[in-house]
């Protein structure tokens, strides 16, 4: 009987762990391009098709929580395609966004990154969000969550094809959402 030997990872195991760390790397780059304001340069991450959703949540029962969020085409905080990203981002860098002059300053926190699905050129992947923004000199706002992302493999890197995200709370205390997720 052979033995296995674990000292020596197979191809496909060597092949998931390679993909789980470029997916790793490109969420904590664009984490630091937002971070750091460079919101062309974070547009360039987007595939031309990329579809931005966050629904609503609400208070549901037990019994109800198939109804918690709201569902694609009801009423969501977000629910942009590519022309309405481009259109933030030059609001963004004109200073015509009044909630965002002065800028926010923001750190985005990406964690509990699962890779939940591949399928040709594409992976779709779950992590656990935290976005913590300060403005002026007292308002802060956090906004944790979880997100799914399918990422689109291009010959210039990965794409972001898809974001959603689903906040834990459900009362917004934030006096704008005007900072990118």
């Amino acid at each position: 009987m052979a033995t296995l030997d674990r000292s020596r990872p197979d191809a496909a195991a060597l092949d998931r762990m390679l993909l789980q760390h470029e997916v790793e790397q490109f969420l904590y780059a664009e984490a630091a391009l937002l971070d750091a304001r460079r919101y062309r340069d974070w547009l360039a991450l987007l595939a031309d098709d990329v579809h931005y959703w966050m629904p609503i949540r609400r208070t549901m029962t037990s019994a109800e929580l198939d109804r918690e969020f709201t569902r694609l085409g009801d009423m969501a905080y977000f629910d942009d395609d590519r022309e309405m990203l481009e259109m933030r981002v030059r609001k963004l860098e004109a200073g015509s966004a009044w909630s965002e002059d002065p800028p926010s300053r923001s750190r985005h926190f990406v964690s509990n990154v699962r890779i939940l699905e591949t399928a040709g050129d594409e992976v779709t992947v779950e992590a656990c969000f935290h976005l913590y923004r300060s403005r002026l000199e007292r308002d802060i706002d956090n906004w944790v969550g979880r997100r799914v992302d399918v990422l689109r493999r291009t010959p210039d890197g990965l794409r972001i094809a898809s974001r959603h995200l689903f906040l834990d709370q459900t009362i917004i205390l934030a006096t704008n959402m005007s900072t990118i997720f």
